[in-house]
């Protein structure tokens, strides 16, 4: 495939994929269309338990997602093919050079986000006329580009193998919005023999032209949902009853003042209240979606255990029963520096490129972190990279990428870096 055919087919990916987003563990038609694109290339393709391990997969609710399948099967996915994936999303595309080499690894989510798509007629979407199908839900994150990208990098592998040796590796993964999909990854060994691997993302701090890379940063995280079970009654009895709603509430205050960590940065988000069934009622039921961060491990898991405790405790104080489950996590991020200079190196020499500049912003998290410490964790070398483009913020409902502009510059870098660690 030549260049330009590549950029144009990467527009179209991205526009296709924009339409159709699909929410954590839930992308069966992506994984289709990934899939698909793939074995047409020649590449081998794992998928479902042979690269996702059960035991470490969190948040996936299975009613939405035999949901999603059914959806999928509406939409012309065969049903031969969601049984061969085991109810279980994503790829890992594999070019084997027959040739002595490191192997390399790069990674793209695929997961978009529970946001209803703006109807401004100027957002690039709608103009374009591939603003999302699906009610309620949009790449308001760009996943939709990192996909794409990942599918572009695919084509050149396959037109490109003869000048390349050793394994080349992309893993287009589920779920990361919640830092839900990348431990089951891991656990399962995906990335146990990466000597290099790179991840990147769309926008953030970069703007279009610009490639940001990181030596250290992300937040360490970990998500929690919250079930308070109490005893309903009536209001005028409460003695009868045990208010969950209650429990909740002060469950939100004290959560809100929790001591942080004198040695970094630390976290605590209630984002999700739903509880109660009428003013005279009292509440049998609470459930609260929250997280903390923290500038480390250490500190995020000391904001986790004091969640936990308050928690048990505040059960106890009103009298109710409590689930906490661990929904998500994410560590930090410290990328090698020797990886670091190849991705500059790479940055640098990628057209529609102007600047290439150092991060280290200590912000937001990102479950790629968890396969990058696996790696390094066997001596492999990892790095982090932003490419622009120009965007009011992410996670909004008019959240835009700019795809004929920023998409070659994600995929120039990718190929680049390739062409310095697996070139002939």
């Amino acid at each position: 495939m030549k260049d330009t055919d590549l950029k144009t087919q990467l527009v179209q990916d991205r526009r296709y994929l924009h339409a159709h987003p699909e929410e954590g563990w839930c992308e069966f038609e992506t994984t289709y269309y990934i899939i698909e694109r793939l074995k047409k290339l020649g590449l081998k393709v794992l998928s479902g338990l042979e690269i996702i391990e059960p035991q470490e997969v969190m948040g996936r609710n299975e009613t939405i997602v035999k949901a999603a399948e059914e959806r999928a099967i509406s939409h012309g996915v065969p049903v031969n093919f969601l049984k061969k994936l085991n109810g279980y999303t994503g790829a890992v595309a594999v070019l084997e050079t027959g040739k002595p080499g490191p192997v390399t690894a790069i990674r793209v989510d695929i997961d978009c986000l529970p946001i209803e798509e703006t109807t401004e007629p100027n957002h690039e979407a709608n103009l374009g006329n591939y603003h999302s199908e699906y009610s309620g839900f949009s790449h308001a994150c760009g996943h939709d580009g990192h996909t794409a990208v990942g599918l572009g990098v695919a084509a050149w592998l396959a037109a490109h193998k003869d000048e390349l040796n050793g394994t080349i590796k992309i893993l287009f993964q589920p779920a990361e919005e919640g830092v839900r999909g990348a431990a089951a990854m891991a656990a399962k060994g995906i990335v146990d023999d990466v000597d290099w691997f790179v991840g990147a993302h769309i926008g953030c701090s970069a703007h279009l032209g610009e490639v940001g890379v990181s030596h250290q940063g992300y937040l360490a995280t970990t998500k929690f949902d919250l079930e308070y079970e109490g005893i309903q009654a009536a209001a005028g009895s409460p003695e009868k009853g045990r208010s969950a709603l209650m429990c909740a509430a002060a469950t939100c205050m004290t959560l809100g003042s929790l001591p942080g960590h004198s040695q970094g940065i630390s976290r605590v988000q209630i984002g999700k209240l739903i509880s109660g069934t009428g003013r005279n009622i009292i509440a049998p039921h609470a459930y609260l979606q929250l997280e903390v961060r923290g500038e480390t491990t250490e500190i995020n898991d000391y904001m986790a255990k004091n969640v936990e405790m308050a928690v048990r405790g505040l059960a106890d104080a009103y009298g109710v029963k409590y689930k906490l489950t661990r929904m998500g996590e994410a560590v930090t991020y410290k990328g090698d520096e020797e990886a670091i200079n190849l991705v500059k190196a790479a940055a640098s020499e990628t057209e529609g490129v102007i600047k290439v500049y150092d991060t280290n912003s200590k912000v937001g998290s990102e479950d790629c972190t968890v396969l990058i410490r696996r790696v390094q964790q066997h001596g492999g070398k990892a790095a982090f990279f932003y490419y622009g483009c120009n965007h009011p913020g992410h996670h909004r409902a008019d959240f835009c990428i700019q795809d004929e502009q920023s998409l070659p510059v994600g995929l120039g870098v990718y190929v680049n870096f390739i062409k310095r660690v697996n070139g002939v």
